[in-house]
């Protein structure tokens, strides 16, 4: 290290790292929930035959069919408990989250992306760090897991890079942002097609993923909004 040689590792903020650990606990929290709900579902569907929709169970005012004996109904009732506590756990985190960040400059800009909404906005804010450290918005995006991990030569695949490097939260943010943008944004969706015919689906989502990786860059780096004509020029 001392040749200057091997890079060196980016220590998080301490005084920020717990924010951004509680933010994470609410992700946690909302996987628990949909599997909660997966559960619920079967549950139900199991004893009476009816699929019902996530949000209907999510609902304040569910009200769960009568179902068999006291036993089976108890098991239906803790399960319906399970989900509104985690959606209570859920809202608690969500406020105390908002109170410290929705003040932040660069939160309110990184919402003019189109498909970027309130937890992703925190999520990019917050798993970012100082995006300063990043020299540019290439060596961003690929933190962000938003670039080709193929290795190609002569147009063959000779290998592949570790996917894994990198953060997987910008990544899971970055991708859910490209799918929201497709419906908010005619440019957006415009971009996703041509690859997408280009390419496939799945490629085509991650290169729309990377393009809004390196706009968040330039947002946070220059403190400016959204500007869709240069990133889709």
């Amino acid at each position: 290290m001392r040749l200057g040689i091997l890079p060196t590792g980016y220590i998080y903020p301490k005084e920020h790292r717990a924010l951004r650990d509680l933010l994470r606990k609410r992700m946690q929290l909302v996987q628990d929930r949909s599997r909660e709900i997966i559960r619920l579902k079967s549950f139900i569907q199991l004893h009476t035959g009816q699929t019902l929709r996530a949000d209907k169970i999510k609902a304040k005012k569910f009200v769960a069919p009568r179902i068999g004996e006291a036993n089976t109904q108890l098991a239906l009732q803790t399960s319906i408990g399970m989900v509104r506590a985690f959606t209570q756990q859920i809202k608690t985190v969500e406020r105390s989250i908002s109170h410290q960040v929705d003040s932040s400059p660069n939160f309110n800009l990184l919402k003019t992306v189109p498909g970027i909404g309130d937890i992703l906005a925190q999520t990019v804010l917050l798993e970012s760090g100082n995006i300063r450290r990043f020299k540019g918005p290439g060596n961003f995006a690929s933190y962000s897991r938003c670039v080709d991990s193929r290795r190609e030569s002569n147009g063959k695949k000779k290998g592949e890079n570790n996917r894994k490097n990198g953060n997987k939260y910008l990544a899971w943010a970055f991708i859910e942002a490209a799918n929201f943008s497709i419906r908010r944004s005619e440019k957006a969706k415009a971009f996703y097609q041509r690859k997408a015919k280009e390419t496939n689906i799945i490629v085509a989502r991650k290169a729309l993923a990377h393009k809004l990786a390196r706009a968040c860059y330039w947002i946070m780096r220059n403190g400016v909004a959204y500007d869709e004509k240069r990133l889709f020029a």
